[in-house]
């Protein structure tokens, strides 16, 4: 092969960096079912108090997706996640010393929340497609997934070592001193969507025409609708999965093996989830990961539930956990290119973080009221086989412009 048709290399230092950030922020959020129960112990409130919490944090996640991403495709990746790693850390400091339960819902709640959200998978993988060849998109946007999901690995046992070791709220301070790292990573992601190799190409567009575009395009519309059941899936498990172990009368040690097996596998599957993007339909390959979901699902609750059907389950899961994130974020570079890839990407997840916000409430809500959580685990079964039937019609095309007025 000659120079001229080489394929040209990733731009490791952003892909590293960026991974980082993502290990980073994604770790203690998908940690705070471990504090759950420690937490209520020592202060008194009920799983409603804790789950409206983690609700909170989830849709303030959501609601500021959109918002932080069109502030990084205009200012600056590098100066959100800044922004994220301050917040992150207050965050988590309020929530260390939360004598009531509003200032859990500040702390826990909308202040991590913001600080998920401005330092995010959709503002990672959008400096990432800025940078990289659409040959390479789909595997860059897996690499920086699979980072998110080693933070889920490492963050599990460090976070009930922390615990056992200092106390819950000790803990807190900890991890909160641990994003403080962040605004340090932050400095090769610091270009905008007017930076990098793709953007250049790109049509002007005002943000209104983005968002009317995205708005009367279909295929957008039903990802969105779909990836609402990945938020809820997901957030429900990070939320409830340990509390719902001990209910079942399984040993508290696998709760820590079980989130670290969805971490660690969650790995190979966004890693696997890129290559297969690169090479297979999207929207096909999406519709068969959330059948399986509702699969696996389906079999851990019908079956005899012991130590070894949570290993098993937690394994599947892992696979299944964020591998639908690449070939999303995948499928919305596609339709639309990168010059607002935060935003509209960005309201996608918003969608995801509704769905969050639902599945975390609804656990604690339908617990406190029912005893269990077998509605939800249910419902959660119900809406992946909804996801999978929005999936099937998606076209993977680039939306067809013509004049900006006729648009």
């Amino acid at each position: 092969m000659s120079a001229s048709t080489a394929r040209p290399a990733m731009p490791w230092l952003i892909i590293i960096a960026g991974s980082l950030v993502a290990m980073l922020t994604f770790g203690p959020r998908s940690a705070m079912g471990f504090f759950q129960l420690p937490m209520l112990n020592d202060t008194g409130w009920d799983r409603s108090t804790f789950g409206l919490a983690m609700a909170i944090q989830n849709l303030c996640w959501g609601l500021g997706q959109p918002i932080f991403g069109a502030l990084a495709d205009k200012y600056g990746t590098g100066r959100m996640l800044t922004l994220s790693g301050v917040l992150y850390a207050l965050g988590l400091f309020v929530m260390a010393h939360a004598d009531a339960p509003v200032w859990l819902h500040i702390g826990g709640g909308v202040l991590v929340g913001l600080g998920v959200a401005s330092g995010s998978f959709g503002i990672i993988l959008s400096a990432f497609a800025r940078n990289v060849t659409p040959e390479q998109r789909s595997l860059a946007f897996g690499i920086g997934t699979a980072a998110g999901s080693a933070g889920m690995f490492l963050f599990a046992p460090l976070s009930q070592g922390l615990i056992s070791a200092f106390g819950w709220s000790d803990s807190l301070v900890y991890l909160g001193l641990m994003m403080l790292i962040v605004p340090l990573l932050a400095w090769p992601l610091r270009g905008n969507a007017k930076s990098g190799t793709q953007s250049r190409s790109e049509v002007e567009q005002s943000v209104g025409h983005a968002l009317r575009e995205a708005f009367a395009h279909k295929s957008y519309l039903l990802l969105a609708s779909g990836f609402f059941v990945c938020g809820f899936q997901v957030a429900f498990i990070t939320a409830h999965f340990p509390a719902y172990l001990g209910d079942i009368g399984i040993d508290a040690r696998y709760a820590v093996i079980a989130m670290a097996l969805i971490g660690f596998f969650n790995v190979i599957g966004s890693l696997a989830s890129g290559v297969i993007g690169q090479r297979y339909s999207k929207p096909y390959f999406l519709a068969w990961i959330y059948l399986a979901r509702s699969l696996a699902v389906t079999l851990f609750l019908v079956l005899p539930q012991s130590p070894t059907s949570v290993i098993a389950f937690a394994i599947v899961m892992g696979l299944l956990w964020l591998s639908t994130v690449p070939p999303t974020n995948a499928l919305v570079a596609i339709m639309f290119g990168t010059r607002h890839l935060g935003l509209l990407g960005g309201i996608v997840f918003l969608s995801h973080q509704v769905g969050s916000f639902l599945g975390v409430w609804m656990g604690g809500y339908l617990y406190d009221k029912f005893g269990s959580y077998d509605v939800v685990w249910w419902f959660g079964v119900a809406l992946g086989i909804f996801a999978a039937i929005v999936h099937w019609p998606i076209r993977e095309s680039a939306v067809e412009r013509g004049l900006p007025a006729a648009a």
